[in-house]
């Protein structure tokens, strides 16, 4: 077959290439919020805080799903604004084994199915199950966690000159000893200090809000 026949017919055929859009969350912006909220029944509601959220995420808009990666620094999360209260948790969380300069909770996930094709300006709820890591750690039975949320997607002109996507995300019944953080996995401390895990819940919810802009071709900023 000849090569002017080839160039044809390869013209002629219908792309297969799934349309898709990346989209980032740039932490530097502030927007993009993390929460989470341990609430004990018998002792102490803990809150923590971060503005510090950054994404990478895919939109297919062919197939309605989204893969990405998206991560908070541990330096950046805030609990109950108190400088104490915030290092305690920094230690839980790395087990005094790992700088906290090197730690994150990360989630990464592909595929994530929307309830349908998102239409402009109107929410879109989505449900997966998630694996994430803390300073590295997964879950020590090996599961996933629960994500729920909606996406809301913004044309170009809306909020600036790029698409926005909105997301807002939620996991429930997050279990914190599954992850090793507390002070039972932290050496070096004190009986007096480690009773303090009995007044802090070990499930909590854990929110995120996201804003995402679309990147342009190339992956530019």
């Amino acid at each position: 077959m000849s090569r002017w026949l080839w160039a044809i017919i390869a013209v002629s055929v219908p792309s297969t290439v799934a349309f898709a859009d990346d989209y980032r969350v740039d932490p530097a912006v502030g927007n993009s919020t993390f929460t989470a909220i341990f609430d004990a029944s018998l002792g102490e509601r803990i809150t923590a805080n971060s503005a510090q959220v950054a994404c990478d995420l895919q939109l297919d808009e062919t197939t309605n799903t989204a893969s990405g990666v998206c991560s908070v620094p541990l330096t950046s999360i805030r609990v109950d604004n108190e400088d104490t209260k915030t290092e305690h948790f920094g230690q839980w969380a790395t087990n005094k084994k790992t700088e906290p300069k090197s730690c994150r909770f990360e989630a990464k996930f592909s595929g994530v199915k929307m309830s349908h094709a998102l239409v402009p300006e109107k929410p879109t709820p989505f449900a997966a199950d998630v694996p994430f890591t803390i300073c590295g750690r997964s879950r020590t039975d090996g599961g996933k966690e629960k994500v729920t949320g909606t996406a809301v997607l913004f044309p170009a002109g809306t909020y600036g000159s790029a698409k926005i996507l909105r997301i807002r995300a939620k996991v429930e019944a997050f279990n914190r000893d599954r992850y090793q953080i507390g002070p039972k996995y932290t050496s070096g401390w004190f009986a007096r200090v480690q009773s303090l895990a009995k007044i802090v819940a070990e499930e909590g919810t854990i929110e995120l809000t996201l804003f995402a802009k679309a990147l342009p071709a190339g992956g530019g900023k």
